[in-house]
């Protein structure tokens, strides 16, 4: 139930009025005599009218004086629906269709530098040179482009140039472990292979020129790396000791000394390859399209985000997150974007208030774990640093407790507004999100993002309201996968979405979605503790564990058992100079039983020295719940994916002394 104690900001005029999406319907009831009254009309006959909602996007940004189309859905089932047949554009083409000498593309900032400008000219230039460079290497449409590159203005470069091309782009950061990479860009088959020398993070340097020996070496269809020299200068000799490779040097890439051109590819046409984070098994190569990316990018980031031509956009991220490929989307509504590269918590854990307030962000997008950092250290940015011009903050990643978004409203920005948005790789958008024309609640996503048909429904598929189910979407989206990679029959994409409800896709979320259509996330639907018939979110358990004194992190697992037992560890790792007695048992079990429920108090609460997490900062719930149910640490995550792989055998090793070691609770 929404009180007012939990509202955190509410809609002024400006949004009202002048936002994007205010202006969306003005124009919708101007060209097409449609009046929606508020959010909740406007959603309603979105998530209903396809075609009417999405061909109203395409000519509300202009797309209409690109291309013409025959349909706006041609095949609407799901899966296999396509979209705006008969269109072509390039998703490159219409990230400059809003250049402008008035601002820069780009404002680039790497740990211990200095805010580096890069105009829509320049851009232009250097997306041409290195598009120029791909053909010659001979890439062609179709052709797949690797990087293995940080957060930096040559990634945008280089995707920019790859999908000039018409060639399919895919990365990897480079902190990913090499077997990783390997396991992802196998599958993609690269022809061009673009690395950097090396990257900073935490104040250190990494050299990665070893690495990307073994990654030539690891790809037998690379034929070309484009060394990028941003650390250690250009290479003075081959960084693979493959002669049939050839290497070429950024910082020496001829000139193209000719206009940007760019391949005219069908809606459909494969823009990039994502990757699912490798802790269930191998990685799913997502592949997703030019035109559903360009109509779903300028929707999710317009009307939702609100997102405008003069905003400076930033999201701390790393090229392997999907948010950074939200983040380059920025570009196609003419804004700046801003790419830091470096850690969030350097020189100290207000590490991002100091980039956000040298940049002049004025949207910064976050994971929840470092705003709940900050609110558990004390954190008052507002106080240090100047943020005035940031008007919003996003956030995902994970649910985020309560109390960290009232500290987000008290101790940013005056009238900043926190969004929380909830989406995925898997559609590379928001699925339930922001939009400036309702208020902000805390510890609720605002509504579902416009044309999604988002629900939550029971295990026999009826729809709830006000309970938790699964979180579904009941009719198509342009950007959800074209196919995966390896899975020509399609079983394997089948099977991630659809052989729950045939025809509907499950995105392995449980939802709650109220009457007022605020949304509630409470976690992965298969790692959701389920004890005598109640269902929590692993989200409600950390937000109480985790705000405690003394407790640094958490993990709670609700394993079933072959003779029909439930067993529900909780795993915390002790702050610094903390010892879990059983004094501090006491004290998380008994917040557990007060805040939540007494059958949600764990049987056991078990100190480890760390909790694993994906490259984005992703708990291995889910993972770790097969270790304990008897499955290899070899089986549940790939290696070089997870941080702190070694706590995997930890867990097969709890799971071989019998499961119910540690010391029991109260409860």
């Amino acid at each position: 139930m929404n009180t007012d104690t939990d509202l955190l900001w509410s809609p002024g005029r400006r949004e009202l009025e002048d936002s994007n999406v205010a202006g969306f319907m003005d124009w919708v009831s101007e060209v097409r005599g449609l009046r929606f009254s508020d959010y909740a009309e406007l959603w309603r006959w979105s998530s209903t009218d396809l075609a009417g909602f999405w061909s109203a996007v395409w000519e509300f940004y202009g797309l209409d004086a690109v291309s013409g189309y025959d349909t706006v859905l041609g095949e609407a089932s799901m899966p296999g629906a396509t979209w705006f047949p008969g269109a072509r554009l390039n998703f490159a083409e219409r990230c400059f269709a809003r250049a402008t000498d008035a601002r820069p593309a780009l404002v680039c900032l790497t740990e211990g530098g200095t805010p580096e400008e890069t105009s829509w000219d320049e851009l232009r230039r250097q997306v041409a040179d290195v598009a120029a460079a791909l053909r010659g290497m001979g890439v062609e449409p179709g052709d797949c482009v690797a990087g293995y590159l940080p957060n930096l203005r040559q990634t945008v470069v280089a995707l920019l140039a790859t999908a000039a091309v018409g060639a399919v782009w895919t990365a990897c950061s480079p902190d990913f472990g090499t077997p990783s990479v390997l396991a992802r860009l196998r599958q993609a088959r690269p022809t061009v292979l673009v690395a950097a020398d090396g990257y900073r993070y935490g104040g250190k340097t990494y050299d990665r020129r070893p690495e990307i020996a073994e990654l030539a070496d690891g790809l037998p269809t690379v034929r070309h790396v484009l060394a990028v020299d941003s650390l250690f200068g250009a290479p003075d000799g081959p960084w693979s000791g493959r002669t049939d490779v050839h290497q070429h040097v950024w910082s020496a890439l001829p000139s193209a000394h000719e206009p940007l051109e760019f391949t005219d590819v069908p809606f459909d046409h494969p823009l990039w390859i994502l990757w699912s984070s490798g802790t269930t098994g191998i990685p799913k190569g997502i592949v997703q399209g030019h035109g559903g990316i360009v109509v779903e990018l300028l929707k999710a980031l317009g009307l939702g985000v609100d997102l405008r031509a003069d905003d400076r956009y930033l999201f701390i991220t790393s090229t392997s997150w999907m948010v950074w490929n939200f983040l380059v989307g920025g570009l196609l509504h003419g804004s700046t974007v801003v790419l830091y590269d470096g850690s969030p918590t350097y020189p100290d854990l207000d590490g991002v208030w100091a980039v956000a307030e040298r940049t002049g962000a004025t949207v910064l997008g976050l994971g929840a774990a470092y705003l709940t950092a900050a609110e558990k250290a004390d954190s008052r940015p507002a106080d240090t640093f100047g943020l005035g011009r940031l008007r919003t903050v996003l956030q995902t990643g994970s649910t985020l407790p309560p109390g960290t978004w009232h500290w987000v409203h008290d101790r940013l920005a005056p009238g900043v507004r926190l969004q929380s948005i909830c989406g995925g790789t898997d559609v590379c958008s928001v699925l339930a999100g922001s939009t400036p024309l309702l208020p902000v609640r805390a510890g609720r996503i605002q509504a579902p993002a416009l044309g999604v048909a988002l629900a939550s429904w029971d295990p026999e598929g009826r729809s709830l309201t006000g309970e938790q189910g699964e979180l579904v979407v009941t009719a198509p989206l342009p950007s959800m996968p074209l196919h995966f990679v390896g899975d020509p029959d399609g079983a394997r994409y089948r099977a991630s979405y659809f052989d729950t409800y045939p025809g509907v896709w499950r995105h392995g979320d449980w939802v709650t979605v109220d009457a007022d259509l605020s949304v509630v996330v409470a976690g992965r639907s298969d790692s959701t503790l389920n004890r005598s018939g109640v269902r929590m979110g692993s989200a409600d358990i950390y937000a109480v564990v985790d705000q405690l004194p003394g407790i640094a992190d958490s993990l709670v697992i609700g394993v079933e058992q072959p003779d029909g037992g439930y067993f529900m560890p909780l795993f915390v790792v002790p702050a610094e100079g903390t010892s879990l007695d059983d004094d501090v048992r006491r004290r998380i079990a008994s917040a557990i039983r007060n805040r939540l429920s007494p059958r949600h108090v764990p049987d056991v609460i078990v100190p480890v020295p760390a909790v694993p997490r994906t490259l984005t900062g992703k708990k291995l719930e889910v993972p770790v719940k097969r270790v304990l149910q008897g499955a290899r640490p070899g089986e549940v995550s790939s290696e070089g994916a997870v941080t702190h792989p070694e706590m995997l055998t930890w867990f097969a090793e709890f799971a071989a002394r019998g499961a119910r070691a540690g010391a029991p609770t109260d409860g």
